[in-house]
């Protein structure tokens, strides 16, 4: 994530910022969201945001010794709304440009059934951004799969990855898989393992020490309860 820091002009931030609005966009839009009842001004607020987080240079403001970059959002996010005195004009602020592709719909459909609850705008925030760290170690763990055999095992064991697991139906697996029970035990307990690792190292990327990531990890499984 702090690759994005730098000159906003240079490819590699560019890319970086690319990668951090595809991956964590979507806690900072159900932010926004909380905060206004109008889809389309949201979604402006947000590209809005992530246009400014480039142009202005914040993630210079970013220091590893500093704590979490989660942390740095959320903060960034309540100044830049702030500072939105005509919210009208939140896209043409943002310099109408497009930085990634979102996908709003999938956006709403996930944070509209959370409104209707009594939960705060930070509330929301953190568990979107638990949600999307683990989507975003999945998909790195899925992304490791190299061979066919690899690949259809991942996708009858993945359930047992889920923080609410369901438990995996061994006999049936094997079946599946045309493999041995055993040999189907031995690669959801790797698949774990990994996981595991995965999820610290994407963890580690966000904060400065080894103490950091034991808290995050922490205030994750809090925010998903």
């Amino acid at each position: 994530m702090l690759q994005a820091r730098g000159s906003g002009s240079s490819p590699t931030a560019r890319l970086a910022l690319a990668e951090l609005c595809e991956s964590y966009w979507l806690p900072l839009y159900a932010f926004v969201r909380r905060h206004t009842r109008d889809i389309h001004e949201a979604q402006d607020l947000t590209q809005a945001f992530f246009s400014q987080l480039l142009s202005k240079k914040y993630l210079n403001d970013v220091q590893p010794d500093r704590g979490l970059f989660r942390s740095f959002l959320l903060a960034a996010i309540k100044h830049f709304l702030s500072n939105q005195r005509d919210r009208e004009k939140a896209l043409k602020r943002g310099g109408g440009v497009i930085i990634q592709s979102l996908d709003w719909q999938r956006g709403e459909e996930r944070v509209s059934g959370q409104l209707c609850h009594d939960i705060t705008a930070e509330r929301l925030f953190e568990r979107e951004w638990a949600l999307a760290l683990l989507d975003r170690v999945l998909e790195r763990l899925k992304a490791e799969q190299s061979s066919p055999r690899k690949q259809a095992a991942f996708e009858v064991l993945s359930g047992c990855l889920a923080i609410d697991r369901a438990q995996i139906d061994y006999s049936a697996a094997a079946e599946t898989l045309q493999q041995s029970e055993e040999a189907v035990r031995v690669a959801a307990h790797r698949l774990r393992k990994r996981y595991r690792h995965l999820l610290r190292d994407e963890i580690a990327h966000t904060t400065a020490t080894p103490d950091d990531v034991e808290a995050e990890l922490r205030s994750l499984f809090e925010a998903l309860r």
